[in-house]
């Protein structure tokens, strides 16, 4: 704690992450004597030269690009969005929320303790409005309302693999839908997608729900053979190609409006999501 500058809380938490070793072992009690030389993983940001697309005193947006982590699967990922804030912000600014690792789109993030928590609270009692835009299979001529509760659940083949399904036994969970455009070449709908609630994967599984997946996704439609192959990184981004139409999920957070501190905020991505999605379908 002198020498790193830690709080006790914070060389707790470490302890029980188990980021402390002896004798490459770790150190599992908190109260523990030890004597002698230990060991310390701590987590060291990198920068790949990721710009806020907006900033305020207390907090940050990027626009973050499909493919990044939000938070590191653990200490042998090589780069999350984590790493980007904290190297530019410091080690108290952290994420509020999640995307899917293909999602790309903006992620508000906080700059210190107090903001992080006011935040969440925002996030919590469903002050912070999200839209996302998405490529969907399909012509979709009407808007709509998805109310159906989501289930987390492991599937019956594996215990690691968790996908989410519309069951009765789930989450009320609500998602308002409305097309923008259709692109009769491809038989395709770029829809906006305004997640009243807050569900994991909601508007990749109510889209499907409604029998119009998104374009790019590896999940949801796909056979449980393919699902458990990208799971385990087993198929071919050919395969991937073949099967989904898409090298990624065509799926943007796109803007979030909210107040905070007395202030108004409504923040669009900076992106082109239209033009790069339909430059990435291969129908």
């Amino acid at each position: 704690m002198k020498e790193c500058g830690y709080t006790q809380k914070e060389a707790q938490r470490l302890i029980s992450k188990g980021r402390v070793f002896q004798n490459g072992q770790n150190i599992t009690k908190t109260g523990a004597m030890i004597e002698g030389d230990f060991e310390l993983v701590e987590f060291e940001p990198i920068s790949k030269g990721l710009e806020p697309t907006y900033e305020t005193k207390h907090f940050v947006v990027f626009d973050k690009p499909s493919g990044v982590l939000i938070h590191p699967q653990n200490r042998h990922t090589p780069y999350s969005l984590v790493d980007e804030l904290r190297f530019q912000f410091g080690k108290e600014a952290n994420i509020t929320h999640r995307i899917d690792q293909e999602t790309s789109g903006l992620v508000l993030c906080a700059k210190n303790k107090q903001a992080e928590i006011d935040i969440k609270n925002l996030f919590e009692t469903r002050q912070i409005k999200k839209t996302y835009l998405a490529l969907v299979r399909g012509k979709l001529d009407k808007e709509l309302e998805i109310n159906a509760p989501l289930l987390r659940q492991k599937h019956q083949d594996t215990n690691v693999r968790t996908i989410v399904v519309v069951d009765e036994k789930g989450k009320p969970s609500q998602t308002f839908v409305k097309p923008l455009k259709y692109f009769s070449d491809i038989d395709a709908t770029l829809v906006e997608a305004s997640p009243h609630t807050g569900r994991q994967h909601q508007i990749r599984v109510h889209l499907f729900h409604v029998k119009h997946p998104i374009i790019g996704d590896p999940l949801y439609g796909q056979s449980f053979e393919n699902m458990m192959r990208y799971f385990d990184r087993d198929i071919s981004d050919e395969e991937r190609l073949e099967n989904t139409n898409a090298p990624r999920l065509l799926l943007h957070a796109n803007s979030l409006h909210f107040d905070l501190y007395e202030e108004h905020y409504d923040i669009y991505s900076k992106e082109n999501f239209t033009q790069t999605a339909l430059s990435l379908v291969k129908m």
